[in-house]
């Protein structure tokens, strides 16, 4: 009986080592802002379709607004209309980049500290390879 509870508790203790710590507040970076305007970028909308633009793209409270046409690829840009920016915005000048949408990982396994790799680390990492949407096949942390 007492091997049966020293299992017991060691299976409920290792649970709790394996999940996923939270993030941390945000310490660094900008925004938000009540306007983004993505300026001068190619676009990739990911239905198949050839590249279109250049094009600004204004976001406003994370949602993407309007894309507007600001002229002909390798084309000049000056003297165009272009959207402008309300106060307290932010503008990226984007001019010979892409513009793609945010990518979806089917197959994802986060690992956390067990693994060695803090999950906001790998998190962060997704992103920044514009991984925007995850889903862990081992739902163990949720996802």
């Amino acid at each position: 009986m007492r091997g049966f509870l020293l299992f017991v508790l060691l299976c409920f203790s290792a649970h709790s080592f394996a999940q996923i710590e939270k993030a941390p507040p945000r310490q660094r970076g900008e925004g938000p802002w009540p306007q983004l305007i993505i300026r001068g970028v190619t676009l990739i909308n990911g239905n198949g379709a050839p590249p279109f633009g250049p094009v600004d793209i204004i976001i406003e409270q994370n949602r993407i607004k309007r894309i507007v046409p600001v002229g002909a690829p390798g084309m000049p840009l000056e003297g165009v209309r272009r959207p402008e920016l309300a106060p307290g915005g932010k503008e990226l000048d984007c001019e010979g980049m892409y513009a793609l949408p945010g990518f979806v990982d089917m197959h994802g396994h986060i690992g956390g500290e067990a693994q060695g790799t803090p999950a906001e680390y790998v998190f962060k990492l997704w992103m920044a390879h514009g991984i925007t949407t995850i889903r862990d096949p081992a739902c163990g942390n949720g996802l």
